[in-house]
């Protein structure tokens, strides 16, 4: 017969201490790996509310452009150097307006009402000026601001844009 010695002898375990050490070395891998997502998913939040403002930007300064550019005349504001919250522009027999409607920048012509920019993004300050000679072509100077509507950790995402287009 064999005898033992010790009440430990021949008994596979682990003893608290080691227990222990694991432990704090899963907690910290375990925190690690959590910041390392939250900042991943802070950084794709960030790029799509950017995004959104930047995409909503070039369409609707592409659609004031193209718009603008086959107007026949400019109806609102009506002289030079009038500034509005509104442009009203006539292409061929029919009227547009351009406005801004609850955080929307509105297109309406006589068939339709859409908005301009996305449900990620909210317009305002939106004013529009007329330029130019008494007896030449007329210019409109816009002015609006866009604003992401999510959230991020250090706030929505605002830019202000300005530009001149001038019929053709």
């Amino acid at each position: 017969m064999k005898k033992l010695c010790g009440p430990r002898a021949g008994l596979r375990g682990f003893t608290i201490i080691e227990l222990l050490v694991y432990s704090g070395i899963l907690v910290v891998f375990l925190y690690v790996l959590t910041d390392i997502f939250t900042s991943v998913l802070d950084m794709q939040l960030s790029s799509q509310t950017a995004s959104a403002v930047v995409q909503d930007s070039r369409y609707i300064l592409s659609r004031f452009t193209y718009d603008i550019g086959r107007a026949n005349d400019i109806i609102v504001p009506a002289s030079l150097g009038d500034q509005s919250s509104s442009l009203t522009i006539q292409i061929g027999p029919s009227n547009y307006t351009y406005a801004a409607v609850a955080g929307d920048l509105t297109l309406t012509d006589a068939l339709t009402n859409a908005a301009l920019n996305s449900y990620g993004t909210k317009v305002s300050n939106v004013s529009f000026r007329r330029y130019g000679n008494v007896n030449g072509k007329h210019s409109v100077r816009i002015a609006f601001t866009l604003t992401s509507t999510t959230q991020r950790a250090n706030g929505a995402e605002v830019q202000d844009f300005q530009t001149t287009i001038g019929l053709q």
